[in-house]
């Protein structure tokens, strides 16, 4: 990468499966795709479907045929070597009456709104109870992310896409694709990005790591996660309010861009790691931060599994340089927020709160403490909480 070039996109080019509005074409498509058979798509499958049309998943131009699925599964590669590590498929229960090789499916959302079409190129079995074992580490169904998948049949359709659809963002704002924030960053003469995943509000912790990896770069991405999450967790709207303030107010607006995006969490804890660095690498980050946990659920993972998992590809073939933060607190004797690395003193000195104590609190009416969150983003919360939140 030479100066001022952005990271190449994962396979070398951005792909760009999304159908232009209310063209011949996709008028066309709309009138041909109501005589096709039809898939009604999950929540996490409409999800996966505009993120491979946005290129958000390059080099992925549909639903995983069944070599790319067995590689991916088996060793985290698609077919041709290249770096892969969740299987981005189509179950379907259909597939025996019908999705024969050539035909085209239709593609709905729940209130059978045309969304897309895939053009069948094969399907095969493949058991949902060895993908969870070899892509989650159990087949415990009290896993949200096995429990999902276990759901599903066997039968996969495998396909190109095209999306006729887009969804519509609940933050318009935000909902920037991956050309848009390529485009953005190039803008600002950005060519070092580092990209910050999260499901959760912003607290200390989490602006201590993003603030000293923005040391280091020219920019950061603060990229939320607002697609289906599991109900326990803070509700996207929520978060995004968070974010707002806590950027207006306490971060450089020329360093910080913030957008959405648009996946649906499998809470696969290390593979989902390194899948969210090679989508925010899509998305034109050259870096990448990996707390301890990531994507994890329950005690399903080792602390720091996520960060290790990228010891597993040789140095560059990932194209994205993870950003490693050991768990991360405020140390009353330091007056700041450190990790073990920084900070001598006994874990009595410092303020760490599960998300299950700042939920505890907030149904109280009671504040995370200021050295656990800023005031304005606990206000946020807590706005939320006395509107019936989670």
């Amino acid at each position: 990468m030479t100066t001022r070039e952005l990271v190449a996109p994962h396979g070398g080019s951005l792909v760009n499966r999304v159908m232009p509005p209310w063209t011949a074409e996709s008028a066309r498509e709309r009138v041909h795709a109501r005589r096709l058979q039809t898939v009604t798509l999950t929540p996490l499958q409409l999800a996966d479907l505009e993120l491979i049309a946005i290129g958000a998943y390059s080099p992925l131009q549909g639903f995983l045929a069944e070599k790319d699925y067995r590689s991916v599964v088996h060793d985290m590669r698609l077919a041709n070597g290249l770096p892969w590590s969740l299987p981005i498929t189509l179950r379907w229960d259909g597939v025996e009456k019908g999705g024969r090789i050539g035909d085209e499916l239709a593609l709905l959302d729940d209130r059978g709104v045309l969304r897309g079409v895939l053009q069948v190129s094969e399907t095969y079995r493949a058991s949902v109870v060895s993908e969870a074992q070899a892509v989650y580490g159990t087949e415990d169904p009290a896993h949200p992310g096995v429990a999902r998948l276990l759901q599903e049949p066997d039968l996969i359709v495998a396909g190109d896409v095209s999306l006729v659809e887009r969804w519509v963002s609940p933050f318009p704002a935000l909902a920037l694709d991956p050309a848009d924030t390529r485009r953005t960053f190039a803008d600002r003469g950005w060519s070092t990005v580092v990209g910050f995943q999260t499901r959760n509000p912003v607290h200390r912790a989490h602006e201590y790591i993003q603030k000293a990896a923005l040391e280091t770069v020219d920019g950061l991405l603060l990229h939320p996660l607002v697609g289906t999450t599991k109900g326990d967790d803070v509700p996207a709207d929520v978060r995004v309010a968070s974010y707002r303030v806590l950027i207006d107010q306490y971060y450089p607006a020329d360093r910080v861009v913030l957008a959405a995006f648009p996946a649906a969490m499998r809470y696969a804890g290390p593979r989902e790691a390194v899948f969210h660095a090679i989508a925010r690498k899509n998305y034109g980050c050259s870096h990448f931060i990996v707390g301890r946990d990531h994507a994890g659920v329950g005690s399903y993972y080792g602390t720091y599994d996520a960060q290790r998992i990228f010891e597993r590809f040789e140095a560059g073939e990932l194209g994205i340089v993870p950003v490693k933060f050991e768990h991360t607190f405020y140390c009353r004797k330091c007056e700041t927020v450190a990790s073990s690395k920084t900070c001598p003193h006994d874990p009595t000195a410092h303020v760490a709160l599960s998300g299950t104590e700042v939920r505890s609190l907030l149904r109280r009416g009671e504040l995370p403490p200021p050295q656990f969150s800023r005031p304005e983003v606990a206000a946020v919360l807590a706005q939320a909480f006395a509107r019936g939140g989670p």
